[in-house]
């Protein structure tokens, strides 16, 4: 007879960011748990609020699955002696299987005989097994776990109930000296102790005290309140989804509300008040219906209606504080200038090995400078630009910022422009923080793009050059997403530079400066890997194959809008059947390369038409691939390789490449040094796995 199972693990509060990660790894392991045991089972569902994570099984078998499964052994011929008697090999096989000799058997497997024993494994007690739900429960990982009292589990929270039940009985077992019962807590003001019978009164035993363990359900209530709140006063209520996804998991039963404000705060930046009320709040900021910034805000309170008044005042009194702070802050900010704000960056240490910020503002400016020349700014742009580096930072200074960390560059935007700046130039000083995620928004602005390169390569070098590469998930310069910014820009802007040209200027600037540096050597590797490694993963989200990216990207990551077209043509033509006599022509090549490496090739020691026609055809080629590569054309470039394969194939079929003679040996191995390295400025064709092989 099959019955329903419940596990809940009561928590302290969790963080609202640690909830969604865990309730799925709850229904994850439990899934593969029960598979693994072999347990029958109708269904699972997961829940998830604050205080609880909690997983409902259904209709659970009593017994697990029984089983007939055939174990194999050693090979025949070594599972008997040559007398034919079984040998301590097959003797232990099926001691160990928990079978005698007799009870083996052979089969034939590729052409070789082993030996077999049937093995009947009969179904355990479900009964038995449910108490090993302890190793799931404590294998749960969290972004931060914390050990608490003389518990050595670490744990996010710690455990203050533990509910374990099959059908009305009590599974056994504890944890951190919490022991399992049929007792769960309701809302923690509104609630009550509940004994629960069964575990299908769960859900709804916890609503009747004020807990919505369903997070979709939570999400819902929440969506629905706001759209309420929007129809009755006729006002456009934004739902931010990542807001949505946290107040959701920072309740367990959501009302919506709606506060004010006094309209005299609405001269503040927008950016501030919607700051102050989403990323300090958790408020849902409001807007007219056509979209104008009010003086109102949503908020979700955990619990009912009851004595809402009083909540809407409290909330209401709160963000009244933090706006008159900001009012204050930015009052105090204008009544100075930026170059006050630029001689208080020589205090402030950007990292100990790598000096102050305002040492950080010199290097930007200098790798600015080199940036505008080599993409041929005029005199104006390039003044532009440079003045946006050399004030990008100021407003890390401010006191707006200092309260509001996550307005860096907006607030330097606003305050440029009251300061006189070009709005060319305030624009920058915000821009030159994207993209703010690896897959954010990129700087619109050339100037913008400029500076953002510039700040992050920077970043990106210094770091590295001083020993602090990222490692595993530890990465607290955010290097690999700025890294990620760096080449998306390049890509974006189709500039004519390559990365390792901007990486030479930044490495060389680093050189002429008095810091304690590591290996040149080692840095150039661990950068030169450390990009390949992130153009290598805006590769696979465009979906082109590994094998296809270790091709475009094995020398160098190059002009990397170039290096992203040649890699998508290159997956395409990797499975091209066409494409198969090319591809083993170059690929011919390439194989013998290593054997060569003199570049002088003398046409008066070719002997056959062959090779004489294959040195006239490149170079032919040559100047037409160097004219395509130079413009970043990937097909036609490819296009002009191709020309080359009839040559090829008829030199390799009519020529020893590998001579006696010592000197026309030299020779061939030349022209085959010289095509190869035309091939590999398009990519390492060698490192594809050519599809239509197979």
């Amino acid at each position: 007879m099959a019955r329903d199972v419940l596990f809940e693990i009561g928590l302290e509060e969790l963080p609202a960011r640690f909830i969604d990660d865990a309730e799925q790894q709850l229904l994850i392991k439990t899934e593969a748990w029960l598979k693994e045991l072999r347990i029958p089972f109708g269904s699972i569902t997961s829940f998830a609020t604050p205080r609880r994570l909690a997983v409902y099984i259904q209709e659970m078998e009593e017994f697990q699955t029984t089983i007939e499964e055939e174990a194999k052994g050693p090979a025949a011929k070594i599972a008997k002696d040559e007398n034919g008697d079984w040998t301590k090999a097959a003797i232990g096989f099926t001691r160990g299987q928990g079978k005698t000799p007799e009870d083996i058997y052979t089969k034939e497997i590729k052409g070789i005989s082993y030996i077999f024993v049937k093995k009947h494994i009969e179904g355990k007690s479900v009964q038995e097994l449910l108490p090993d739900f302890k190793a799931i429960i404590e294998s749960i990982q969290f972004g931060k776990n914390m050990r608490w009292a003389t518990e050595t589990l670490r744990y996010a929270r710690p455990i203050r109930w533990l509910v374990a039940l099959f059908g009305s009985e009590v599974i056994p077992f504890e944890i951190t000296n919490v022991k399992t019962s049929n007792i769960t807590y309701g809302h923690r003001f509104l609630g009550k102790e509940i004994h629960l019978a069964a575990p299908s009164e769960y859900e709804s035993s916890l609503l009747d005290n004020y807990v919505v363990v369903n997070p979709k359900k939570r999400e819902e209530m929440i969506i629905e309140g706001i759209k309420t709140l929007e129809e009755a006063n006729n006002l456009l209520i934004p739902v931010d989804a990542a807001l949505l996804n946290e107040v959701k998991n920072l309740v367990e039963y959501p009302t919506a509300f709606m506060g004010s404000f006094e309209e005299d705060y609405l001269k503040l930046p927008s950016e501030v008040l919607i700051t102050s009320m989403k990323e300090h709040q958790r408020y849902f900021p409001v807007t007219s219906k056509d979209g104008q910034l009010l003086a109102r805000f949503v908020g979700v309170r955990n619990g009912d209606i009851h004595e809402l008044a009083t909540v809407i005042r409290g909330n209401e009194k709160v963000l009244r504080a933090r706006l008159s702070d900001a009012e204050f802050f930015l009052e105090e900010d204008l009544k100075q200038s930026i170059d006050f704000y630029q001689e208080r960056l020589e205090r402030v240490v950007f990292q100990k090995n790598l000096g102050t910020i305002s040492d950080k503002v010199k290097r930007i400016i200098h790798i600015t400078e080199k940036v505008t020349e080599l993409i041929g700014l005029d005199d104006a742009q390039k003044e532009k630009t440079v003045r946006a580096a050399t004030i990008s930072k100021f407003d890390l200074m401010t006191n707006m910022v200092n309260e509001f960390t996550e307005l860096q560059g907006i607030v330097g935007e606003k305050y440029a422009v009251h300061f006189g700046e070009d709005p060319i130039v305030a624009g920058a000083i915000r821009e030159h923080y994207l993209p703010k995620q690896a897959n954010g928004a990129l700087p619109e602005s050339l100037v913008g793009s400029i500076v953002s390169i510039a700040d992050k390569l920077d970043t990106i070098v210094g770091c590295i050059s001083v020993g602090l590469v990222p490692t595993g998930s530890q990465d607290p310069y955010g290097l690999r997403r700025q890294a990620t910014g760096v080449l998306r820009i390049i890509a974006e802007r189709e500039w004519d530079i390559s990365l390792e040209t901007l990486l030479d200027i930044v490495t060389s600037l680093y050189q002429t400066l008095d810091i304690e540096l590591e290996n040149q050597d080692k840095v150039a590797a661990e950068l030169k890997e450390f990009f390949q490694l992130r153009a290598s993963y805006l590769l696979k989200e465009l979906h082109v194959e590994q094998d296809v990216i270790n091709a475009v990207v094995h020398r160098a990551v190059g002009k990397f809008d170039y290096t992203i077209a040649k890699a998508k043509l290159l997956s395409e033509k990797r499975s091209d059947e066409s494409f198969k006599h090319i591809q083993e022509a170059l690929v011919r090549v390439l194989n013998l390369s290593d054997k060569a490496d003199g570049v002088n090739v003398r046409s008066e020691q070719f002997k056959t038409e062959s090779e004489a026609a294959l040195y006239s055809q490149y170079n032919l080629v040559r100047e037409n691939f160097d004219t395509y590569n130079k413009h970043k054309n990937a097909v036609k470039a490819l296009a002009c390789l191709e020309e080359l394969a009839d040559s090829i194939h008829s030199f390799f079929d009519n020529n020893m490449v590998m001579a006696d003679d010592e000197d026309i040996r030299a020779n061939r191995l030349a022209l085959i040094n010289i095509l190869s390295s035309l091939i590999k400025e398009y990519a390492d064709l060698r490192l594809i796995e050519w599809k239509q092989h197979f």
